[in-house]
């Protein structure tokens, strides 16, 4: 966005979302029948001179109140103040402070309505930090014009009431404060009388903003139309302490030698990470590429991993399907497709506020905090472009908060998507909390703050440092209960996992081996893994420490958990367990019924897989149908299962507003 010229630098100019132009279209006539000099205003002509008959000593009297009942009504300045995506009387009181319950709302406006910003193939891997910063830098609010009727609708909308009876050198001045959060435009067009507005435009008017300029200085003949305005947020809340979201219009009126001011106090929309229990819109996966795959050398899987992608794409395909989903496949460079994992790629947020059809909705996807050292050169992870490239569009921005350098040792992996996740709503948190993990390792401060401190879902923090790979959606998923609070937890469960194994050995299927049915290079029979049991149990330990904080932030009995059977193992490099069968609660949820879970590859009895049979019956009692995906070679020997390699929009509509 262009830095503001000298002439306009006395106005600073604040943005927000929001569809609710329509606001303007139901604001009552501002003027009273009786001014505050004391005349019927059926005694005084436009000009603001006094009708025939009504004598010129009543004119002296009253001179110096005629500007004041014009100019200091109780309301010069008006937002959606109690929030019904409307500007009217209803929104006077209480203007000027900002409370949970009180006061307007507007968008952080980063999408890209027009897709003017493009994204080089060159830059997808180029070294170094210039192109990130140059890609968040490209959004709606990055310019100082109204990008089409779609921006329009995002902008918070605000009105100046029509002003008769001032001087023809009367000024008015809007500024802001903090004044590079937020700019202001001005409509072109006559307010009507009726407070209706014209046919043009989105959303019941919005594009009489179309072709607006940023407005700092409004001229006599503006304010004595009145003016409806239109505000444009420019960022989001990233570190409370250096700003909490907040912003203050101040409007002020000159004439005469004289100043009226009014101040109306705004926040922009906080990011809100969705949930599993929300249905998935578009399902997200990678898609390979030709070439090496890997930048500058070879990936950190074994030969042939990631591999195997059409069983994932179409088991995947097969169970989006049924659930009403779409399956949009991103394809990764030649130098980096196999950094597919969706999930740890970003996180999908949305950020709302009122508007007359209800809640405006724009996606704001979290782009992971992780930087990684490119031969002595720190550089945001690439796959991240990609949401740039084929993510953000009209409704959808980007945002990013990333680290001057690379986290240390394995402590990036924690920067990851995956390592964030979302309890839904319960007693006491209307908008539900943020899971995620840390430990010993911990994720980058700014990113962690960015993502934590929105002000509606306080975190729950888990220790996932003795995880190789560190990320909270390794031990627990949400899943749909038949409970007081509709979901509960679905948890891996080592002890489980073992006890199948045993029960296949009693009845003399010791020799079998897991992952029979796959290329696998590594098929370890039953007996052999009921001789490695200190590992898997060292890890039931730690997951039992997650479950007693989980239990205690939520409220949830033991009784109520769906316990999967997950065997793990340790990595003998680095002393970290990892799943060693396909981790059953890193599935990802399709609707609140429908789940889409790693092929586990187990033991069978009876020719049926007892991994299978165990998840499908537990998750059975809670309503859950569960989708097998095949992810063995795609993902599980890399590290990670259907959900690290996938992601999902969902759909929100249904969400509690966080203002409510």
């Amino acid at each position: 966005m262009r830095r503001w010229t000298a002439a306009l630098a006395t106005a600073t100019l604040l943005t927000a979302g929001t569809p609710a132009l329509a606001a303007w279209a139901a604001t009552p006539s501002p003027h009273p029948t009786t001014n505050r000099s004391g005349l019927p205003t059926a005694d005084l002509n436009r000009g603001g001179l006094p009708a025939e008959g009504v004598h010129r000593t009543s004119l002296l009297a009253a001179d110096t109140n005629l500007l004041t009942a014009h100019v200091t009504r109780d309301t010069l300045l008006t937002a959606d103040v109690n929030r019904d995506g409307l500007l009217t009387p209803a929104d006077n009181a209480g203007r000027d402070t900002w409370t949970d319950k009180r006061g307007a709302i507007f968008l952080p406006n980063l999408d890209d309505d027009e897709r003017r910003c493009t994204v080089a193939p060159a830059d997808l891997d180029a070294p170094g930090r210039a192109v990130d910063d140059k890609l968040a830098a490209c959004n709606d609010a990055a310019d100082d014009r109204i990008n089409g009727p779609r921006d329009a609708a995002d902008l918070a909308p605000l009105k100046i009431d029509a002003l008769r009876n001032i001087s023809s050198a009367a000024t008015g001045t809007l500024t802001i404060s903090p004044a590079n959060k937020a700019r202001i435009f001005a409509e072109g067009g006559a307010a009507q009388e009726d407070g209706a507005l014209g046919s043009s435009g989105a959303r019941g008017g919005g594009g009489d903003l179309v072709g607006a300029r940023p407005v700092g200085v409004l001229s006599a003949a503006q304010l004595r139309r009145g003016v409806r305005l239109g505000l444009e947020g420019r960022d989001v809340v990233r570190d409370p302490a250096r700003w909490d979201g907040r912003i203050t219009v101040t409007l002020t009126v000159r004439d005469r030698g004289r100043d009226w001011t009014d101040v109306v106090q705004l926040r922009v929309a906080p990011l809100m990470l969705q949930n599993d229990l929300q249905a998935a819109k578009t399902v997200l996966a990678g898609r390979p590429n030709d070439g090496p795959g890997w930048w500058g050398g070879s990936a950190p899987y074994q030969d042939g991993v990631p591999g195997e992608w059409e069983p994932f794409a179409g088991t995947l395909r097969a169970a989006s399907a049924s659930a009403g989903a779409r399956v949009k496949f991103v394809t990764g460079t030649a130098d980096g497709w196999k950094d597919m994992w969706l999930q740890d790629t970003f996180e999908p947020a949305t950020a709302s506020m009122p508007a007359t059809a209800g809640p405006h909705t724009m996606r704001i996807l979290i782009r992971s905090g992780n930087v990684w050292d490119f031969d002595g050169v720190a550089t945001p992870r690439p796959a991240g472009r990609l949401i740039y490239r084929d993510l953000r569009g009209p409704n959808v921005g980007v945002v990013q908060e990333l680290a001057t350098k690379a986290s240390p040792g394995l402590d990036d992996l924690l920067n990851m998507g995956g390592n964030l996740e979302t309890l839904p709503p319960y007693d006491g948190y209307p908008q539900g909390r943020i899971v995620y993990g840390a430990g010993e390792r911990h994720p980058d401060p700014a990113y962690l703050k960015m993502v934590t401190s929105q002000g509606y879902q306080p975190p729950v923090v888990i220790d996932t440092s003795w995880l190789m790979v560190g990320h909270a959606d390794e031990t627990t998923h949400v899943v749909r209960a038949n409970n007081a609070r509709g979901w509960t937890l679905a948890v891996a469960d080592p002890r489980l996992a073992a006890q199948l194994l045993r029960d296949v050995q009693k009845r003399g299927g010791g020799n079998q081996r897991l992952f029979a049915d796959t290329n696998s290079t590594s098929k370890p029979t039953v007996d052999s893994l009921l001789t490695k049991l200190a590992d898997n149990e060292a890890a039931a330990q730690h997951i039992d420490k997650q479950l007693a904080i989980l239990l205690r932030a939520t409220g949830l009995r033991p009784d109520e958990l769906v316990r999967l059977p997950v065997f793990f193992d340790r990595v003998p490099e680095y002393g970290l367990l990892k799943a060693l069968t396909p981790g059953l609660v890193n599935g990802l949820s399709l609707t609140d019924r429908q789940f889409a879970v790693p092929d586990p590859h187990g033991p069978k009895l009876n020719g049926r897989d007892v991994f299978r049979q165990s998840a499908e019956r537990a998750l059975a009692r809670n309503g859950v149908r569960v989708h097998w995906v095949e992810n063995f070679f795609w993902s599980h020997l890399g590290g990670g299962e259907v959900h690290c390699a996938t992601n999902a929009l969902r759909d929100v509509s249904g969400a509690t507003p966080w203002w409510s």
